[in-house]
């Protein structure tokens, strides 16, 4: 944070992909990827998108979509295709063009985590899904985050209630479809790399018992209700029939034709 109290999402963001890179986040992402792609098995379409904090962290490898994109909101050096620079709550791709929308930690680090949640919506078909991870407060990380005295990697999120999240996408359109918190390990680095409980953790996708994990989970489907096409409100005295025409009321003209051929054959009479 500045001292005019703005808050710097850029250094937060490159602060989170660096921290990722210790042996305590190594473990996270891995039980993050274990259980997206568990969730997300079987899931076919057009595009996938992941909206998160770095084109370095890619999640899902597994769906079988036909094109994959990634966002992340700063541009480097060698960055590999399927690579979009942008923030998350704007996105540069046009409504109803996405098949699975992906947001990795994107709410936490977000200056308005309400119109990311927004702008995934947007992209989003009908019918498709979102997949969003989020800091769970309700956790020893939330915990280990409210006496940290600095915001550096995660403990620089909001760490935004799971609850909260679940009525933002209801109010979007949205059905939840699956909701849990993962990997319940202490918030400590160590030193010899990490050890068998935690590597247990990373490599389970099963959600706890008591909504005490360090993030959480959220599965959701975006309905499209199909608008109920009603009939045209035909009026006769707009109704133009032409002669011959079959199943025409009385007036029109194949009937006024014929009262005139009989006005001929009297007169010729």
């Amino acid at each position: 944070m500045t001292t005019s109290g703005v808050i710097d999402y850029s250094a937060r963001h490159e602060s989170f992909e660096r921290w990722v890179q210790t042996p305590l986040g190594r473990s996270l992402l891995a039980s993050q990827r274990a259980v997206l792609d568990k969730e997300l098995q079987g899931l076919t379409g057009a595009r996938q998108l992941q909206v998160g904090l770095s084109h370095r962290l890619p999640l899902a490898s597994g769906t079988d979509f036909a094109q994959k994109i990634i966002t992340c909101p700063a541009w480097h050096a060698h960055m590999p295709e399927g690579v979009a620079v942008c923030d998350a709550d704007e996105l540069p791709f046009p409504g109803d063009s996405m098949d699975l929308v992906i947001l990795h930690h994107t709410a936490d680090f977000s200056p308005d985590p309400h119109q990311v949640l927004r702008e995934s919506a947007r992209v989003l078909r009908g019918e498709g899904r979102i997949a969003l991870v989020g800091f769970n407060p309700l956790s020893l990380w939330g915990a280990r985050r409210l006496v940290s005295r600095h915001r550096f990697g995660p403990w620089g999120g909001r760490f935004l209630m799971r609850s909260r999240m679940e009525d933002w996408l209801r109010l979007l359109g949205f059905e939840l479809e699956n909701s849990g918190t993962y990997f319940c390990t202490l918030p400590l680095q160590r030193k010899h790399g990490a050890s068998g409980r935690r590597q247990r953790l990373a490599a389970s996708s099963r959600p706890h018992l008591l909504p005490t994990g360090a993030y959480y989970c959220i599965l959701a489907r975006k309905r499209e209700y199909a608008r109920i096409r009603t009939r045209a409100s035909w009026r006769k005295s707009k109704v133009i029939s032409l002669p011959g025409t079959v199943g025409v009321s009385s007036g029109c003209a194949s009937h006024s034709s014929g009262r005139v051929d009989r006005r001929r054959t009297e007169q010729e009479q």
